[in-house]
């Protein structure tokens, strides 16, 4: 499983406009009342909040429709809501939110679920539940079915939104899942079950760690116990994927035939962590809509978390948002592929313990062309991680001469980190990358197809333990010593 560039996942963002995603689970209405604490009350050992303002959000099920919408996507919320004025708050926040349709059933036996908060600043001070969380009646099991049946045609995706709150019986669950996979959809399951054979046959579960705990009865604090642990709610429930969500340690992907992918958290200053889980489902939801492959939808799912968790209460995050993070993670990360050797064989070491395979090609890459271009997307299309290895400058005036390079090494460097194909580069003093060769020993060494095999550096090291020598045809015309004579450049370069 290997997880896509940030830049590459920036490009999914314009579809999403053209993506819906079928919610369906418990809406709760999220109230707020603010402000702050002067004194204990004389009556008890207990704050006393000075109230200054109020506010209502939706939450649960209603929180990932509204998650969705705000990345510019569409969503139909299929739901249960009571016969109450908490009910008509709901319809109110919903008919102020484009790019939500909303199916909700009143179920006049039971109110609306509403958690009210009570916060001075960013602490909560209390939380009061108002929630009857007894099973639908069959009647209204059998209109919200009949709701989620007719909103199945025009998704892309469905994500089943559990919150223990009544609505997501054994009946519910059971004809909701096979079908949503009928009509050929991924669902995504947020549970709350311990007994996972509830969501069976469900596309991807997303438990957080406690969920993961309780549910399994495994521990799950370290990347291999929370492999392990979704391993057995895979098996379990009989899904396609576990995505554990771990909080400050990110999100663990789990699938049948592949090695355990570990996603480290991107989390800003953290804020408040409710409603982060929403967003994940939503983000998944959308992807697996757009057609993306699972681990793109959860790196990008992790990304919009770590925005999610950046703000108080329970929020939405915004397309805008979305792709300003995607940018400044695809710019930092110029920065950071540049590694010297200890750092870069950390990263390999890393990148083996997930089964990839590693890549490497070498050369002085002064003006890059397209020639080179297209060489490294051939190498690292061969590959599952492409390191290249750069001559420093003193090594190119050696092999070169001293009007070259024209481009200093850190420009160099920072132009190859810029290539989607280039996974990690490394500078080197040497006349040939022997030494790092000897030291990353790649699984694959990548040549230009003007060098005959026995021609390549390292090609004897590589193939000694069972490596391969890749010689891959170059395209004509592209020259960077005859680019450089038709411009008539010759000035030594400096950094």
């Amino acid at each position: 499983m290997t997880p896509n560039s940030d830049t590459a996942l920036a490009s999914y963002l314009p579809r999403f406009a053209h993506c819906t995603v079928l919610v369906l689970g418990d809406v709760m209405l999220d109230r707020y009342v603010l402000g702050d604490v002067r004194r204990i009350s004389p009556e008890a050992p207990i704050p006393v909040l000075h109230a200054q303002r109020r506010r209502s959000v939706l939450g649960g099920a209603g929180n990932v429709a509204q998650n969705i919408a705000a990345l510019g996507a569409r969503a139909v919320l299929v739901g249960m809501v009571g016969d109450d004025a908490a009910a008509a708050e709901i319809g109110q926040i919903l008919a102020d939110s484009p790019g939500v349709t909303a199916r909700l059933i009143a179920a006049p036996d039971r109110p609306t679920t509403v958690k009210t908060r009570f916060m001075s600043g960013a602490h909560q001070l209390l939380r009061l539940d108002e929630e009857v969380t007894l099973p639908a009646s069959p009647e209204i099991e059998r209109q919200v079915l009949a709701a989620f049946a007719a909103a199945l045609a025009t998704a892309g995706a469905v994500v089943i939104s559990d919150y223990a709150k009544g609505l997501l019986t054994d009946t519910v669950l059971a004809q909701a899942i096979a079908a949503a996979r009928a009509a050929g959809l991924t669902v995504v399951v947020d549970p709350k079950r311990t007994d996972l054979t509830a969501y069976r046959h469900a596309g991807v579960l997303t438990p957080n760690a406690a969920e993961l705990a309780r549910a399994t009865l495994l521990p799950v604090a370290a990347d291999d116990e929370a492999a392990a642990a979704g391993a057995r709610a895979l098996a379990e429930a009989a899904a396609d994927a576990v995505l554990v969500k771990r909080s400050e340690k990110g999100l663990t992907l789990v699938t049948p035939h592949q090695p355990a992918l570990h996603l480290p958290t991107r989390a800003r200053e953290v804020a408040d962590v409710s409603g982060a889980g929403d967003t994940v489902s939503a983000v998944l939801g959308i992807m697996l809509a757009s057609g993306a492959p699972l681990t793109d939808a959860a790196l990008m799912a992790n990304i919009a978390a770590g925005i999610s968790v950046s703000k108080p209460g329970t929020a939405t995050v915004g397309h805008a948002e979305l792709m300003e993070a995607l940018h400044q993670r695809a710019l930092a990360a110029i920065d950071g592929k540049i590694a010297e050797l200890e750092a870069a064989l950390t990263c390999i070491a890393a990148w083996r313990r997930q089964g990839l395979r590693i890549g490497f090609t070498n050369g002085c890459f002064d003006l890059i062309h397209p020639g080179h271009v297209r060489l490294l997307a051939q190498a690292r299309a061969a590959c599952d991680r492409l390191v290249v290895a750069l001559n420093s400058d003193a090594s190119v005036r050696r092999l070169k001469g001293p009007t070259r390079p024209v481009q200093g090494e850190t420009a160099r460097a920072t132009v190859m980190a810029s290539i989607a194909s280039a996974d990690l580069v490394i500078l080197f003093e040497e006349d040939t990358p022997e030494r790092l060769i000897r030291a990353i020993q790649p699984d694959l060494l990548f040549k230009g197809a003007d060098y005959r095999p026995d021609q390549v550096v390292g090609a004897d090291i590589v193939q000694a333990y069972g490596g391969q020598v890749v010689l891959i045809g170059l395209e004509q015309g592209y020259s960077t010593s005859e680019t450089i004579r038709r411009i008539g450049l010759g000035a030594p370069a400096t950094d």
